[in-house]
């Protein structure tokens, strides 16, 4: 499969670099509007650089870094493009993408409706093969849809109720500034995260709560889950634990904050420091007759790198979710 990603900042340079492990994907080149060190990176690399177009292109010569060539002529080349430009971009480039017949990928920064479908691998795989467009969806969004896919399937969910402390930005965002505040985010409820759920587990019922906090590096949930049935504290422990892109960790190991996980992903060895899987605390795991309680991290920069992997196989049909999610998980090192 021959793959180009439009867009080469926090998640685009990652799925250039998850494709190029992919023995059955190969990555063409990615698309930038600016020329900076990210393209420079990406040149060292051997990956072929694209600028938007020739206007783009222009600026690049300027700079003294060499492009391969317009947006347009990365189209003519590939099967599919995976669309990692910043939220609400994408919808503009839609039609340039199907104009030239090329199956897309999206984000989660983008309205449900940019796409034929939402995307997480492990809960609705299916639903994504053989589309012409797919959405994966926020880097939230995929946490909690894989955990509660795994309760549902499991002990029924009746309803959830989840509280999410978010990263204020990226690390590189510094344009954005340290806020010194908790900010309501949104003021009213449910955010929007409860609604991106649905368009993935839509018989879901769930109510979020979001607030942006000084930090940069993950987001932490607070989750309740009202089961139909009543399984042990032991029971929903080792659910988690056996969940594929779930990890479990305890503070016995010396897990207690975001910084500990943060430090965590760069001794793994993995590029970045990146961890792809939800992390629940193994501790905070409670039940009380149907209510089970949590504490969840969400690697914002990467958790939904895997996913990309696992839609592009799923848009060709040519694998099952099985299939594609052992294959992803082996190439980016997930136990």
């Amino acid at each position: 499969m021959r793959v180009g990603v439009n867009g080469y900042g926090t998640i685009g340079r990652r799925v250039a670099d998850a494709v190029r492990l992919q023995p059955d994907m190969e990555l063409v080149g990615v698309v930038k509007v600016t020329p900076d060190y990210k393209a420079r990176q990406a040149i060292a690399r051997g990956i072929g650089l694209y600028c938007t177009d020739g206007q783009a292109c222009e600026k690049f010569e300027r700079a003294g870094i060499k492009t391969v060539g317009t947006l347009d002529d990365l189209l003519e080349k590939v099967d599919v493009i995976v669309d990692c430009t910043p939220g609400d971009v994408g919808k503009t480039y839609r039609e340039r993408y199907g104009k030239f017949g090329v199956k897309a990928i999206f984000q989660g920064g983008e309205e449900a409706d940019v796409a034929e479908t939402s995307f997480v691998a492990q809960c609705n795989y299916e639903a994504a093969i053989g589309r012409k467009s797919v959405r994966v969806v926020s880097c939230n969004t995929t946490a909690l849809c894989r955990v509660l896919n795994a309760l549902d399937s499991a002990y029924g969910v009746e309803r959830a109720r989840v509280v999410i402390a978010r990263r204020t930005s990226d690390p590189e965002e510094t344009s954005k500034g340290l806020v010194d505040a908790v900010v309501l985010d949104p003021v009213e409820i449910p955010s929007h995260h409860a609604e991106d759920v649905k368009t993935v587990l839509p018989h879901i019922d769930i109510t979020t709560m979001a607030m942006k906090i000084p930090t940069t590096h993950m987001h932490v949930h607070a989750v309740n889950v009202t089961l139909r049935n009543s399984p042990s504290t032991t029971s929903v422990r080792e659910l988690l634990t056996n969940t594929t892109r779930v990890k479990t960790v305890t503070k016995a190991d010396g897990f207690k904050s975001t910084a500990n996980l943060f430090e965590y992903g760069r001794e793994l060895g993995r590029p970045r420091g990146d961890i792809y899987e939800a992390v629940v605390w193994a501790d905070s795991v409670s039940v009380s007759r149907n209510d089970a309680y949590f504490f969840m991290a969400v690697h914002q920069e990467a958790i939904v790198v895997p996913e990309n992997i696992d839609a592009i196989r799923a848009v060709f049909g040519e694998v099952s979710a099985e299939a594609s999610i052992k294959k992803t998980n082996k190439t980016l090192g997930i136990a």
